[in-house]
């Protein structure tokens, strides 16, 4: 599927459409627990939260600039372990920053020609527009897997010999 920034938005816009219903109302033994290697929903919420400040926005905004130095401030993958409130104030935390940065890149005007720009990440070296904006998409795909696989582990133990035919445990 090539890059289509009407489709990308669609999913980007579902993200937080997604979450507050499927954990907003969930016990904590679902959504807490979590560990820097293993995290928890209210941990991913936290993440989600920390990209919408500082990664996909900004860097979308250094591409555009085309400016001197065209590197990306390196993202602290770990920040969201810095933070606290509740999940419900995360959830709603990131559905505001997610509205916000949606109407921000509605405001960019993207062109195919805009799309081709690059930018410098410190790590993976030049990427695109295009490239950061499918990204954000996966990014938000991979988190909602990580958070249905972090509690489906939690009732791995009690399924029995089922568990040979759900996939989920078995990653």
């Amino acid at each position: 599927m090539q890059f289509d920034l009407k489709q990308a938005v669609a999913i980007l816009a579902q993200t937080p459409q997604t979450l507050r219903p499927m954990l907003g109302e969930l016990p904590e033994a679902w959504t807490h627990g979590g560990s820097a290697d293993n995290w928890s929903p209210y941990d991913v919420v936290g993440h989600l939260i920390h990209g919408e400040l500082t990664d996909w926005i900004p860097r979308a905004r250094i591409i555009l600039a085309q400016g001197e130095d065209p590197t990306f401030t390196p993202f602290d993958r770990l920040a969201q372990f810095e933070d606290s409130g509740s999940l419900a104030e995360r959830l709603d935390t990131f559905a505001r920053l997610r509205s916000e940065n949606l109407q921000a890149l509605d405001s960019m005007n993207l062109t195919p020609e805009k799309l081709a720009l690059k930018g410098m990440h410190p790590e993976l070296g030049e990427v695109d527009l295009a490239q950061l904006l499918s990204t954000w998409v996966v990014h938000d795909l991979n988190h909602l897997r990580q958070i249905v696989k972090f509690m489906a582990d939690k009732y791995s133990g009690n399924v029995g010999p089922w568990k040979q035919y759900l996939l989920i445990l078995q990653q």
